[in-house]
């Protein structure tokens, strides 16, 4: 019920977003304090699942998209109050869609809601960090990727500037925490859970090629001091890539996160 109820004013607060952008106004007052609710909402989600199971409620699809979609329903709302009316609507208006995306995803007949306790191999507290850190990583990778998508949509000079800056600052957060959570938890996890570091799954694979694009991103913004057309399209692939990373290798690569 409060995974619905969240869906509920995610949505408004996406209408809300619209409207003052249709009408080019301002920031609008409104849509992130609904952000932040619904954040909450969903992260009581995770609290009510996780109290029933007697372990951190992040362990399937249900739960990892719920899970996601509160982290970037927070970040939205934490970047939006910190930067005040420096931060493009079409971003947070952007962001939004993606984390009711998410949650129409949670809802669908492919996130079956049952709450049960893990099997014995994902009851570790390295996957945990491995998955939550992970997601938290994502979630500012999603506003990257948004920012850089409203980048190559725009043609105005000062617009672009703002928008470049978000996605820089936005994977330059986000990378360190993905890193630690998907690479370094993850090889601990696998090794405590199937006595290997590193086995090639497919998961694992495409994990790396998503931190790979990520990198070529960081080193082509900070090292060859590339702007434009290059870097935005880097982003969006990178954000594409963890998508396909979480969707495409649980239902159509057959391997050992194909649990998850």
């Amino acid at each position: 019920m409060m995974a619905l109820i969240a869906f509920g004013v995610l949505g408004a607060a996406a209408v809300v977003q619209a409207a003052f952008l249709f009408a080019r106004r301002k920031p609008d007052p409104v849509s992130h304090w609904l952000l932040a609710a619904a954040g909450l909402l969903l992260v009581s989600v995770t609290v009510e699942r996780s109290i029933a199971i007697s372990f951190a409620a992040v362990t399937n699809t249900f739960e990892s998209l719920v899970f996601f979609s509160a982290v970037l329903c927070l970040v939205l709302f934490c970047w939006r109050l910190a930067a005040r009316d420096q931060v493009p609507p079409l971003v947070i208006f952007g962001g939004t869609i993606v984390a009711l995306a998410l949650l129409a995803v949670a809802s669908s007949p492919i996130a079956p809601r049952d709450v049960e306790p893990p099997i014995p191999a994902l009851q570790s507290s390295w996957l945990v960090l491995h998955v939550t850190c992970s997601f938290i990583g994502e979630a500012f990778f999603a506003v990257g990727f948004v920012a850089s998508a409203a980048w190559l949509a725009s043609r105005d000079v000062e617009r672009r500037g703002r928008l470049e800056r978000i996605t820089a600052t936005a994977i330059g957060i986000g990378y360190p925490v993905y890193t630690a959570g998907a690479l370094v938890f993850g090889a601990i996890w696998a090794q405590a859970a199937w006595g290997a570091w590193w086995s090639w799954d497919p998961k694992e694979t495409w994990a790396l090629v998503t931190w790979l694009v990520y990198t070529a991103y960081l080193h082509a913004r900070f090292v060859a001091r590339l702007r434009g057309t290059v870097t935005a399209i880097i982003a969006v692939a990178g954000f594409v890539l963890a998508l396909f990373t979480f969707f495409g290798v649980n239902y159509l690569l057959a391997g050992l996160h194909a649990y998850g």
